[in-house]
């Protein structure tokens, strides 16, 4: 049986000062609808400079929250499709 490859792209964007880093991440779905969510990560004054680990976090933190949104979006979708209120979904 032959199946239809779906891909989704994932763009995460940041934004830094010395002690604070922003993430943005969004997701294109194949129905032309985008989710955005957001990340953000603080330096304690004390700690070293360290971009790359600000990223990490605040990227995580956005793409958790993304995922969060997707599984929301996807509650909706089963209800109205079903008429009743779904189960959770669990993470």
């Amino acid at each position: 049986m032959m199946h239809t490859a779906v891909g989704w792209h994932v763009e995460l964007e940041f934004m830094e000062d010395d002690q604070h880093t922003r993430a943005v991440a969004m997701v294109r779905l194949p129905d032309g609808s985008e989710v955005r969510a957001h990340g953000h990560a603080s330096r304690h004054r004390v700690d070293a400079r360290q971009p790359r680990v600000g990223e990490e976090v605040a990227g995580a933190r956005a793409l958790n929250e993304l995922a969060m949104q997707l599984l929301t979006k996807a509650h909706e979708e089963i209800d109205a499709a079903s008429g009743r209120t779904s189960h959770p979904i669990h993470v």
